[in-house]
């Protein structure tokens, strides 16, 4: 046996081997380096440093949830940012939507007490003054329902409930306010019993609110409720035939204190489109708002069939 060659092998091998752990271990301390500048960086509030990893690198598990981290905080920071401004816009709402009513109110009040207005005129001033104080009643029960919803603090009830005959229900309670209006109304709803599990007060909730935006922004004519099913779900369609939603505004229609147009939103508050998607959402369904090729308005509503 050729010890020499044998020993020339073994110290190539062992050679070999150590240049290779070196190498891991530069690149690893490499690693290491660039891992502590992450942290220090991410720690001064740079959310948006990653740290890029090989596939063989041995730190790659420890880079990987260090940029997973980075991206949580990140969304986390986003969402809180979107909440302080949604909170602003509340604030400006407030100012707008109780301050200037209830200074209006109270010169209505002032101007009846003082015996400025008599006759025909006072019992004008005081029909004005009980509009404006049912605009504020509206806008306070709709702010207090929004807080709640946001600060998950709304109680439910769900229970197996046949949607059509409740929808029914509700619906009957609109009609005379439609006629008052001069407003023509289909409903479709079939005769057949549907089972969905639902919150009452909640589902009432919901299409009184699509209802009265229809009444108070589409100057429409007509409206037309139907409600569709199968085996997997069941679809309640809300339509107007009035002036529509703007290009512009269909994507942030359910969006929290959005305000469209002056002519759209006279008298609303920005509050009750997103309670509706809130409260659907809760029921484990989803809501669409559209400009159908007709003309109008369409809200679309899914909810899933009850087990």
């Amino acid at each position: 046996m050729n010890w020499t060659l044998f020993f020339l092998v073994l110290s190539c091998t062992f050679g070999c081997a150590v240049i290779f752990l070196v190498t891991r271990l530069c690149r690893v301390q490499e690693q290491l380096n660039i891992i502590e500048n992450a942290l220090k960086d991410i720690q001064t509030g740079n959310l948006n440093r990653r740290i890029l990893t090989r596939k063989n690198d041995m730190t790659k598990s420890i880079c990987y949830s260090i940029n997973e981290i980075a991206a949580n905080d990140q969304a986390q920071l986003i969402r809180l940012k979107e909440a302080e401004q949604a909170y602003k816009r509340l604030m400006t709402g407030l100012s707008h939507d109780v301050k200037t009513p209830l200074t209006s109110l109270v010169g209505y009040l002032e101007a009846i007490q003082g015996k400025v207005v008599i006759g025909e005129e006072k019992e004008e001033y005081i029909g004005v003054a009980l509009d404006k104080a049912h605009h504020l009643k509206d806008f306070v029960e709709d702010l207090f329902e929004w807080v709640k919803l946001d600060a998950k603090e709304q109680k439910f009830q769900f229970e197996n409930c046949d949607l059509n005959e409740l929808s029914r229900d509700i619906l009957a309670d609109w009609i005379p306010a439609l006629e008052d209006r001069k407003i023509g109304y289909e409903i479709s709803i079939p005769e057949t019993e549907y089972i969905l599990r639902l919150d009452r007060n909640a589902y009432t909730r919901i299409l009184n609110n699509l209802l009265q935006n229809t009444l108070v922004h589409s100057e429409a004519s007509n409206v037309t409720v139907s409600i569709l099913e199968n085996d997997k779900q069941a679809l309640i369609i809300v339509q107007d035939n009035g002036k529509g939603i703007s290009p512009k505004d269909l994507p942030h229609i359910f969006e929290r204190l959005y305000q469209c147009d002056e002519s759209r939103t006279a008298g609303g508050n920005g509050l009750g489109l997103s309670i509706v998607k809130e409260l659907v959402m809760i029921h484990g369904g989803k809501i669409e708002a559209d400009r159908p090729p007709e003309g109008g308005a369409k809200f679309t509503i899914v909810f899933p069939k009850a087990l």
